[in-house]
């Protein structure tokens, strides 16, 4: 398999021994298709290998991963903003732009038995994307031969670069790519159908989105409906729709995610994560957290490390302690 080469550069600059997250920008080389790349998983260790980099540690993309078990493959163990899946055979898992993930190691072990491709495109690459579908797929039935023939389409045309116009191949691809995309969004298990969703470009996703980019800016659900032109009895009704959440759970579970994040990834104070997502006062984040975790932000860290001492943990009162990663791919 044909890869374009893309190139990951990060920056070792958290403190010795810190826990850190790697930010991965997604930057095509030149001659590349334009937003998408295939690499097999030699590849992905030989790049890890040339490069530094720990494939195990936490990583947040800038991009989509689709990560593909060949059918013969061992299972792989995946984790995804604290749930860790175990991808089967023959099985699929879409990592969004902004999670946290971490290969498991053996991963890094050509002798692993555990076998496949990922699938790497930016957003906006595809015009439409379908509803995410929670956890692995594994097609099943017809879904089965369908899905592999859109792949093996996919990745035919993604070697076959120089045989149409950059900008004929360039649509093809992201034709194909949807294809393959709204294929295994169909192929889930009868007990969970993927749903249609709501219009991509309605209420509900303008405030989505407009969370993912201003969730540490302001918390007030009255803002986002103010910026975005709507009431927000219209944005509560939009999300309870898509979710079967109220608007502020939604903002709240976004904020909460990101703090679980920067808590057990990197070695910022609390009072940094704090400031970080938004609060002017360190308590009043303290108050927010345990409200919806259970447990004080401290807590949560040494419980989520193993630790029994928050110090330990990296939970310190100074500031800029854990200074995240950055990195290419």
């Amino acid at each position: 398999m044909a890869h374009h080469g893309n190139g990951e550069r990060p920056a070792r600059n958290g403190p010795p021994g810190g826990v850190t997250i790697t930010e991965v920008a997604y930057r095509p080389s030149l001659g590349a298709p334009l937003g998408m790349d295939v690499v097999d998983f030699a590849e992905l260790r030989a790049r890890g290998r040339r490069r530094g980099i720990d494939l195990s540690g936490p990583q947040r993309p800038a991009f989509h991963h689709l990560v593909h078990l060949h059918p013969d493959s061992a299972p792989l163990p995946h984790t995804v903003d604290f749930t860790r899946h175990l991808v089967p055979p023959g099985g699929w898992l879409w990592v969004r732009p902004g999670q946290v993930h971490q290969y498991a190691a053996e991963l890094e072990e050509p002798g692993s038995g555990a076998d496949g491709v990922l699938v790497i495109w930016r957003p906006g690459f595809v015009p439409d994307e379908p509803p995410d579908v929670p956890g692995p797929v594994v097609p099943d039935g017809p879904h089965t031969r369908m899905v592999g023939l859109a792949l093996d389409h996919l990745v035919t045309e993604y070697d076959d670069l120089g045989a149409l116009p950059l900008e004929a191949h360039n649509r093809t691809l992201r034709m194909l790519l949807s294809v393959l995309l709204l294929r295994l969004a169909h192929a889930s298990s009868p007990a969970a159908p993927a749903a249609a969703g709501p219009a991509t470009d309605g209420p509900y996703h303008r405030f989505r989105d407009a969370v993912e980019r201003d969730f540490a800016r302001t918390h007030r659900v009255g803002d986002y409906a103010t910026a975005l032109g709507y009431s927000t009895r219209t944005l509560t009704r939009a999300v309870h729709a898509a979710t079967g959440s109220t608007a502020k759970a939604f903002l709240d579970a976004r904020i909460v995610l990101e703090a679980k994040r920067l808590l057990l990834h990197t070695d910022l104070a609390s009072a940094d994560v704090a400031r970080h997502l938004g609060f002017a006062d360190p308590s009043d984040f303290s108050k927010f957290f345990r409200r919806h975790d259970g447990r004080t932000p401290l807590a949560f860290r040494s419980a989520a490390r193993g630790t029994s001492d928050g110090r330990a943990a990296g939970d310190g009162r100074g500031s800029g302690a854990g200074q995240q990663q950055s990195g290419r791919r």
